[in-house]
C-alpha cells in the first residue's frame, strides 16, 4: 500500500534534517489555502488531492540550487504553479484545433511523447528544473489522471514507464526510500553538496550495475 503524502514528507523531512540541512531549511513553510484556492480559479478547475496535500505541507522549495525531486526537479509553490501554467499553456492555446484532436492525445497515451500536447491546460505544472523542463500533474479524466509526466518545450511530454511516474503519492514514497537507503531511483543518486544541499546525479549506463541487488 503506498504510503500518504504526509508519511512520506515525515520521511522525507528527517532524512533531510540528519544529512541535507541546507536544503532542510529551505523547505517553504505550508501554503495559505487561500493561495491554493486562488490558484485554482487561474486554472479553472480544482487541483487532485495529493497535491493540495502537498502545498499544505511545504509551499515549494526556497533554494534554487537544491533539487528535491531526481531528474533535478525543485517543487513548485501554488503561486508559480499559477504562473507558471499560464506560460505553459500559452503553448497549447497557438495550437490549431486539428493538433489537439483525439488522434494526438491517442499517440500522448501510447507512444510517450507528443509535443502537440506540451502546455496542454489540464497538465499541471509542479515542479521544474533550472533548465526549463517541468514536472506536471495528469488532471485529465482519462486513464493516465493523477500520473506524473515530464514536460519540454523542446521534447514534448513524456510519459515515463518507471513506477515512480504512476502518481504523486508514489514518487514522493520513492524518494524517501531512495533516500533513507542510499539507492538510486530511475537512475538517479541522490548526492549531498559540501553545503548540505540535497542533489542528484544521473548514474551512467556503465556504472548502473554496481547498483544493482
Amino acid at each position: 500500500m503506498t504510503a500518504s503524502i504526509s508519511e512520506s514528507w515525515t520521511r522525507i523531512e528527517n532524512w533531510l534534517a540528519e544529512h541535507a540541512s541546507a536544503t532542510y531549511a529551505a523547505l517553504a513553510p505550508p501554503a495559505d489555502p487561500a493561495e491554493i484556492a486562488a490558484t485554482e480559479r487561474v486554472i479553472g478547475r480544482p487541483l487532485l488531492k495529493p497535491l493540495v496535500m502537498s502545498l499544505l505541507r511545504h509551499d515549494g522549495l526556497l533554494d534554487q540550487q537544491s533539487s528535491l525531486l531526481p531528474g533535478i526537479y525543485r517543487p513548485m509553490s501554488a503561486s508559480q504553479i499559477a504562473a507558471d501554467w499560464q506560460l505553459f499553456t500559452d503553448f497549447y492555446d497557438k495550437r490549431t484545433a486539428d493538433e489537439k484532436g483525439d488522434e494526438v492525445d491517442y499517440d500522448f497515451m501510447k507512444i510517450g511523447f507528443s509535443n502537440v500536447l506540451y502546455g496542454h491546460p489540464q497538465l499541471i505544472p509542479i515542479a521544474r528544473n533550472l533548465g526549463g523542463g517541468y514536472l506536471v500533474l495528469d488532471h485529465r479524466p482519462e486513464i493516465d489522471r493523477g500520473r506524473v509526466h515530464d514536460a519540454e518545450a523542446t521534447q514534448g511530454v513524456m510519459r515515463g514507464s518507471h513506477e515512480m511516474w504512476t502518481s504523486l503519492p508514489v514518487l514522493m514514497e520513492a524518494v524517501a526510500t531512495s533516500l533513507e537507503t542510499n539507492q538510486p531511483l530511475n537512475d538517479n543518486m541522490p548526492v549531498v553538496d559540501d553545503e548540505q544541499r540535497l542533489g542528484w546525479d544521473f548514474i551512467p549506463l556503465r556504472d548502473r550495475t554496481l547498483y544493482r541487488t
